[in-house]
């Protein structure tokens, strides 16, 4: 997809996420490591986006995960950074460390290098928490180069808010 059409695309998703968010009166926070804060930037080119966006976590190194978001050591060490419980400890901490109703956290390979047979590049955990409701998470392997695990990663993020 060319960049003018992808970021049509997530212009799209983010201002239908917005106008949801709004409509149901939530804010959104992110907790974002492979996509470098790139949900939050499709959320803020989108005018009148403080009006349901609080902050991005980017915590791209594990010290940052423990650090910013209280992620922990024991969990780091025993299943690494790209796992659903490190993906739900990063949604359900930006929840408590936010002013948000809704969290997306995210943590993944993008690539080039970094992948592993159990962890293949483009192998991405996804977790959704917000207030009153259990926390979802799921996995996802993209295919494609760096650039194109990261959009994928965002255009999915964004997917599921609007469809959650």
């Amino acid at each position: 997809m060319m960049n003018a059409e992808m970021n049509r695309l997530l212009d799209q998703l983010a201002a239908a996420v917005g106008a949801k968010l709004n409509a149901d009166k939530k804010i959104l926070a992110t907790a974002e490591s492979c996509t470098g804060g790139g949900i939050a930037e499709a959320i803020t080119r989108i005018s009148g986006s403080s009006a349901w966006f609080d902050c991005a976590f980017i915590t791209y190194s594990n010290q940052a995960k423990m650090d910013m978001l209280g992620v922990k050591k024991t969990t780091l060490d025993s299943v690494g950074a790209v796992s659903e419980t490190v993906a739900r400890e990063m949604a359900e901490a930006a929840l408590a460390r936010s002013g948000a109703d809704v969290t997306v956290a995210v943590t993944g390979v993008a690539g080039p290098r970094g992948g592993s047979p159990e962890k293949p590049v483009g192998t991405v955990w996804f977790a959704w928490a917000s207030k009153n409701n259990s926390t979802i998470s799921e996995r996802c392997v993209f295919l494609g180069d760096r650039a194109a695990v990261r959009h994928q990663t965002i255009i999915h993020a964004l997917t599921k808010l609007l469809h959650n």
